[in-house]
């Protein structure tokens, strides 16, 4: 499959960390927030859509299930449409469908048909503008960039405080109908979005000859021969199983310990709050220079302490004990959430990113489709909610270790002969098509910002010693 990259800045541009990045950046807020709040908020409605249509909880659910779906599985033909057209038409494009789906839904006389709009339509028109923001942002950040996703990170919760309210608020006065086609034109900002995700320029208003950009596959299944690829597909998809349990789970365990229904409803608001500061925050630590070049070890270290969090919130006995274990998964869910696709943009650079983003997205649908009901089947059989927080945990545990062990052992060592003992610090040597990048240096960026392929060779004492990978960065 043939057909190059449009919207991509020239080979060798340098990210400019800042100018119009922060109106980039203030875009994928947005979407990031209207992309993850929007399946949990829609779930406001179920009551009045099961009096609507005469059906059950079971039903209703299916359509925050459908849009997670789609937001999760249509990852790669994100990736191809991203590849063949550019981010910023895609998200033009996905913001009309977003907002489309939701118009038609207020209209629809079968549950079915809201499965079809508001899951599939608006599910998909969210798909396509989720990742291509994703992918600007990379573009626009380099040395500021671990800051920039816990920023971009931080719409989740701040627009699930906002959009669950405003959407009972809708219900109240308009009905589920009226509701729904507010939301969907609310939707059509993600086009104003769009809008700012202007494409890199080279200097001088890219005139001029510039570097040639080699045709590239729509969908680059070549990242699957990177072990730092492959590693954190796994690690991320386990992750998954386990991540969205407890605030799937978390209300109906207070209301099992006899709280009342408002006050089990105000653990999520406790979660929510404590996220919105924590993924900001997380940015900003992966983003000190002692702390970046060991991001991954990071990323491990969050998902060991959402785990560990998940463990100790099964021997939670009371109101008190459930409040201390949401602000914990609070930070750590945060964490988390700042540091998983800066992690994977380290790992594979800018070039193989929007093919990256979108295979590991649809890998982690898979995923989300199995978690949430496992945990359900496993309370339906046992009766006992500890068990599901002790299975959330295991999974998420199990994430970091696949992550931190297949970082130490398959990536992270040299061979015996690359350590010259007395004989100086490495020294890392990037090589590209035209010549050399960089020097002795510990961290990449720069190469990867201007778009090159980095070949690693260690030596010490100016021999030349091993060459590595550049999977070996990360």
């Amino acid at each position: 499959m043939g057909g190059a990259v449009v919207d991509e800045g020239p080979t060798g541009i340098k990210a400019p960390d800042g100018g119009w990045g922060w109106a980039v950046l203030w875009g994928c807020f947005v979407i990031t927030g209207f992309s993850y709040a929007f399946p949990k908020a829609v779930s406001v409605f179920f009551k009045e859509l099961m009096r609507e249509f005469g059906i059950g909880y079971s039903d209703t659910a299916w359509v925050s299930s459908i849009l997670l779906a789609m937001l999760y599985g249509t990852g790669p033909l994100c990736s191809v449409c991203v590849n063949r057209f550019g981010c910023r038409p895609v998200m033009l494009a996905g913001g009309l469908l977003a907002s489309l789906g939701m118009v038609s839904a207020s209209f629809c006389g079968s549950i079915v048909q809201l499965y079809l709009t508001t899951g599939v339509i608006t599910g998909l028109g969210l798909a396509l503008n989720f990742q291509p923001s994703l992918i600007m942002l990379n573009r626009y950040f380099n040395k500021r960039r671990p800051m920039a996703n816990g920023l971009a990170a931080a719409g989740s919760p701040v627009f699930l405080c906002a959009l669950s309210p405003l959407g009972q608020l809708l219900q109240d006065h308009y009905g589920w109908r009226g509701g729904f086609l507010i939301l969907g034109g609310l939707l059509l900002n993600c086009c104003v979005c769009a809008a700012l995700m202007r494409p890199l320029e080279a200097p001088g208003g890219g005139q001029g000859p510039g570097p040639q950009r080699p045709a590239r596959r729509l969908l680059d299944l070549s990242v699957f021969r990177d072990r730092g690829f492959v590693i954190y597909a796994v690690a991320a998809s386990v992750m998954v199983l386990g991540l969205f349990v407890p605030p799937v789970f978390v209300v109906s365990y207070a209301k099992d310990l006899g709280v009342p229904d408002t006050r089990a409803a105000f653990l999520l608001t406790v979660l929510g709050f404590i996220d919105i500061f924590a993924r900001p925050t997380a940015g900003f630590v992966a983003g000190l220079k002692r702390v970046r070049p060991y991001s991954v070890y990071l990323f491990s270290f969050a998902m060991f302490f959402n785990g560990f969090t998940d463990l100790t919130g099964s021997t939670a006995g009371d109101y008190g004990g459930l409040v201390v274990f949401c602000i914990f998964f609070g930070i750590s869910y945060g964490m988390v959430g700042a540091l998983q696709f800066e992690v994977l943009m380290a790992i594979v650079g800018t070039q193989q990113f929007s093919s990256a983003i979108g295979l590991v997205l649809l890998l982690e649908a898979v995923a989300v489709l199995i978690g949430p009901p496992s945990g359900g089947k496993l309370l339906d059989a046992t009766h006992v909610y500890q068990y599901v927080f002790i299975l959330a945990g295991a999974e998420v545990l199990t994430s970091s270790l696949v992550l931190v062990l297949g970082n130490f052992f398959c990536i992270g060592r040299r061979p015996a002969g690359a350590q010259g003992a007395g004989r100086g610090a490495p020294t890392l040597v990037f090589i590209s098509q035209t010549g050399p990048v960089g020097g002795a240096v510990g961290w990449a960026p720069a190469a990867r910002a201007a778009g090159h392929r980095p070949i690693v060779f260690f030596g010490g004492g100016g021999g030349v010693g091993t060459r590595r990978s550049k999977a070996d960065l990360w």
